[in-house]
C-alpha cells in the first residue's frame, strides 16, 4: 500500500516574496515550480523536493526545520556569511558551537535561519554517513 511513497521537505513563509528572494540571493536556488495560486514554491535541493508556503505560522518553530548536508562546511559557511548569514551560538548540555560550528564526534554542524525565522542546520557528516546519505538518494531515485 505505501510502497510508492515520496516524501518532501516543507518550510513555512509569512512572506512568500521575501522567502523567494532569500532563496535566489543567499541559496542561489530558483524554484523548479510554483503553484497557480501564488501559495507555494517548489524548490530541488540535491534531489529532495522543497515546498515554501505561505503562511503566518513561519519562524514559530524553535526546532531544526530542514537539515542540508555538504562536503565543506567551512566553505559553505563562509558563502552563507558573504550573503548575510548569522549563525546561532548554543551552549547547552551535549551541544556547544564556537563561532557558529559544533563539533559532535565525526560531524560537524551549524544552524541558521532563514528570511522566514526557519531554523536550518547545515552538517558535513562523516563519510560513512555520506556515503549512506548518497546510496538512499540513488535508490530512491532508482539509480541504486
Amino acid at each position: 500500500m505505501l510502497e510508492k511513497l515520496m516524501a518532501t521537505a516543507v518550510l513555512p513563509a509569512s512572506d512568500l516574496a521575501r522567502a523567494k528572494q532569500w532563496w535566489h540571493d543567499v541559496l542561489g536556488r530558483d524554484p523548479v515550480y510554483s503553484d497557480a495560486e501564488g501559495e507555494a514554491e517548489f524548490y530541488d535541493l540535491g534531489g529532495t523536493s522543497l515546498m515554501v508556503y505561505r503562511t503566518d505560522f513561519a519562524g514559530t518553530a524553535k526546532n531544526t526545520a530542514l537539515n542540508l548536508i555538504t562536503d565543506d562546511l567551512d566553505r559553505d559557511m563562509t558563502h552563507l556569511r558573504t550573503h548575510g548569514v548569522m549563525f546561532h551560538d548554543y551552549d547547552m548540555p551535549g551541544l556547544k558551537t564556537v563561532d557558529g560550528v559544533a563539533e559532535i564526534g565525526e560531524e560537524r554542524g551549524a544552524w541558521f535561519s532563514d528570511s522566514e525565522g526557519n531554523i536550518i542546520a547545515i552538517s558535513q557528516v562523516s563519510p560513512a554517513m555520506r556515503e549512506m546519505a548518497e546510496k538512499m538518494r540513488a535508490a530512491a531515485a532508482g539509480m541504486a
